[in-house]
């Protein structure tokens, strides 16, 4: 692991968390940040019952309200920003991102790059961050920022669009703590990543 990796890693009291859906062929938009194959699937009677499983993975709902801050990219806060009121009302939101300006939107702190992020959250007192968008999740996991993943994916294939993960120095071991179905066709897996940071002494020996 390089000296980056560590450097950042050094003294980092929170946990970063991801919680996303993605297409079975591993996307989590198309290329215009469309995601009604997610929000608007169609009826099919044909999936198998659903079932919660041994050791379920966390619903969106207790997620959310365990966690205290948010990162995402530009592309996930323009997204948001088309919603009908803004969801994160209860939380802090850290987005990245070079060409927009602090201070614009008082919601929001923006963080011209990775290392201004982290130390927004050192200063912030982070405890449990929910960091969402493929390319920022790409990013944390890089450096070794990311210590659970929850992927849900949908029974449909698009083809092309945005991927949930990009390019990687080296292979990132995980350890698979549960797996849930939905009606829907929805799969969910919970998995903590095996050599994480770990900061807050949870690894997944002592799981």
């Amino acid at each position: 692991m390089n000296d980056s990796v560590n450097d950042i890693r050094i003294g980092r009291t929170w946990t970063g968390l991801v919680l996303i859906a993605t297409t079975l062929d591993g996307y989590i938009a198309r290329e215009d940040g469309d995601i009604e194959w997610l929000t608007n699937a169609p009826p099919e009677p044909r999936h198998a019952p659903g079932h919660r499983g041994q050791h379920p993975p966390p619903d969106y709902r207790d997620f959310y309200e365990s966690v205290d801050h948010i990162v995402f990219g530009r592309g996930t806060y323009e997204k948001v920003l088309t919603f009908d009121s803004w969801p994160y009302a209860t939380k802090r939101v850290i987005v990245l991102s070079r060409t927009l300006t602090d201070g614009d939107d008082p919601r929001v702190r923006i963080a011209r790059d990775l290392d201004i992020a982290v130390d927004l959250l050192g200063r912030g007192d982070a405890r449990r961050v929910y960091v969402d968008g493929g390319q920022v999740v790409t990013a944390f996991l890089r450096r070794g920022l990311i210590d659970e993943l929850t992927v849900s994916t949908a029974p449909v294939l698009l083809g092309f669009g945005l991927p949930l993960f990009g390019h990687l120095d080296h292979d990132i071991r995980l350890v698979h703590r549960g797996t849930s179905t939905g009606d829907t066709g929805m799969v969910t897996s919970h998995y903590l990543v095996a050599d994480a940071g770990d900061p807050l002494g949870r690894g997944a020996a002592n799981q």
